[in-house]
């Protein structure tokens, strides 16, 4: 896959088609016609042969390639797959395609629409009776749509309300629970979210400071979506043994707030607690509640250094982790905590690597496991991690190897489930580096599961995962007019290769984009042509339902 430099504008040699209008002068001519394709439409019927045409931003025609279609632009597929546009149910790109408008890692895997605000959000960004920001001047999720829009971005950009955004706009980082009036103060922040069309409550249940929300306190501001079509997403409490209680919570949220919920990339440690998390899903789903969630095709997963550690060590920030980190009653408490859950793999020296640092004198460790990291120290494991969390600040990022591939793929096969990457929108600098180090997630996800769970391992159907990329990931947030191919819907479109198409990306090398797209459409322009990425910023924001109950 090659990259473009960035032009000054869009520059695409039309290709015009010879062909006479159909039917005589009433006939449309299209803007652009993707001919000799393999039609894969999103719904998870059986794929076609045929052609998908568009007028503006709008899809105008999906069906028999007739030869009298008349275009612009005719792009031959030569049987290549033409799907929607593949949707990133959990993105982390609010303010990295502010920096980087070009999401170069995301549109070379085929993505044109991104969810994101896991934990945190674009909006509520500063304390309440402070000013903003000016690097991030809006003062409402409206206002950080509109910044969106102006700047310009290649991808479309929708998301969820962060409780840890809110708590911090209302309460700071203190660890107590809120008070009846700072609920309320919380409370009016969301409504106000989801008026400018956030699609939900999105939180994080690992992380501070959302980890000190009850589940009580989650329903109750859970509510405050409930009445604009939002719904819940979570980043569940347990992964672990715990995996079970954490979905059991999930379930009760979504049913004491009266309203659908998400749970973040999905995954187990062993295939019989991923076996316990689908039959409560399932069941849920029978009882009629609402709840799905979403996956990246990876066992191993990435936060920071920091989180391996329990929350009591962490409670007031980097500061006070890095002087807790220093007194040797909390280091030895620390070892002995870790040492007992090593054993299941949740917390292993053996399975964790440091995966990007901020500190240049730290930069030998990256891609290195806590045990080689410990050797090269002449330390033991734990002891490296915290001393490099100290002379780090505690921004070390590290990846996890805990999770289990035949989890993975019974997950995968649920009908319930749609893909997320977990990973925030990249691209290169003037060199054409990428100056971040990622989780292989970032580059290769979509790809990923095509060429290798779909054409090598037969894992699902070709059809089936389109349409967990696509419909079922627009629908499960309330976006309507998106995520089909269909007359009507908006123009976001992918080509690719179902032969060729795969991730390159590796844990050692990251920094490698996927191979096999071909062309990507976001609202009718071309943001890949023929490989290449294109100079054009045609994404929008992606408003939820709630936003056309605004006065």
């Amino acid at each position: 896959m090659r990259i473009t430099r960035v032009l000054s504008a869009l520059a695409i040699t039309l290709t015009v088609a010879c062909a006479s209008v159909p039917r005589g002068p009433g006939a449309t001519r299209f803007d652009v016609l993707i001919t000799n394709a393999r039609i894969v439409d999103g719904t998870g019927n059986p794929w076609y042969r045929g052609s998908v045409a568009t007028i503006g931003d709008q899809i105008a025609y999906v069906g028999p390639s007739l030869p009298g279609l008349t275009a612009r632009r005719v792009i031959d597929a030569n049987g290549q797959v033409v799907a929607p546009g593949f949707v990133d149910m959990l993105g982390h790109s609010e303010f990295s395609i502010l920096r980087g408008p070009h999401a170069v890692s995301k549109v070379t895997q085929g993505i044109t629409s991104e969810i994101t605000g896991e934990v945190h959000s674009a909006w509520p960004n500063v304390a309440l009776g402070e000013q903003p920001d000016p690097k991030y001047p809006w003062q409402s999720l409206g206002g950080y749509f509109a910044y969106l829009e102006k700047n310009g971005t290649a991808i479309n950009l929708g998301t969820y309300v962060g409780t840890s955004s809110v708590r911090q706009a209302v309460m700071g980082d203190v660890t107590r629970h809120p008070t009846d009036a700072e609920m309320k103060q919380m409370g009016a922040l969301i409504d106000s979210a989801m008026r400018d069309g956030a699609v939900g409550l999105g939180t994080g249940l690992i992380y501070l400071p959302s980890t000190f929300f009850s589940t009580e306190e989650l329903i109750a501001l859970t509510r405050y979506v409930t009445p604009y079509k939002g719904g819940y997403a979570a980043h569940i409490r347990n992964e672990g043994n715990g995996l079970a209680d954490a979905v059991r919570e999930t379930i009760q949220i979504a049913a004491g707030a009266g309203t659908w919920a998400e749970i973040r990339h999905l995954k187990a440690r062993s295939l019989p607690l991923m076996q316990q998390a689908v039959a409560l899903i399932d069941s849920a789903r029978a009882a009629g509640i609402d709840i799905t969630a979403d996956q990246y095709p990876y066992i191993a997963s990435a936060t920071g250094l920091a989180a391996m550690l329990n929350t009591w060590v962490q409670e007031g920030g980097s500061d006070s982790l890095v002087m807790r980190l220093k007194d040797p009653a909390v280091r030895a408490r620390l070892k002995t905590e870790l040492g007992q859950d090593s054993a299941s793999g949740i917390r292993s020296a053996a399975k964790t690597m440091i995966n990007d640092v901020v500190a240049d004198s730290l930069k030998k460790y990256e891609g290195m496991l806590l045990t080689d990291a410990g050797k090269l120290r002449g330390q033991d494991a734990y002891d490296a991690a915290f001393d490099i969390l100290i002379a780090d600040k505690g921004r070390t990022g590290a990846i996890y190897f805990s999770f289990n591939e035949d989890a993975l793929r019974l997950a995968m096969k649920q009908p319930w489930v749609s893909v997320g990457q977990d990973a925030g929108a990249l691209s290169p600098d003037s060199t054409g580096k990428f100056t971040e180090r990622e989780h292989p997630r970032a580059f290769g996800t979509f790809p990923r599961i095509l060429g290798r769970y779909v054409r090598q391992d037969s894992v699902i159907t070709l059809e089936f995962a389109v349409r967990k990329m696509t419909s079922l990931a627009l629908q499960r947030v309330g976006i309507n007019n998106r995520g089909l191919l269909k007359p009507g819907m908006f123009a976001d479109i992918t080509v690719f290769d179902p032969n060729t198409v795969i991730d390159r990306s590796t844990y050692e090398n990251p920094a490698q984009l996927a191979t096999g797209v071909s062309y990507v459409l976001v609202n009718g322009v071309p943001v890949v042509d023929n490989g290449q990425v294109t100079a054009a910023l045609p994404g929008r924001a992606l408003r939820g339902p709630g936003y056309s109950s605004k006065p």
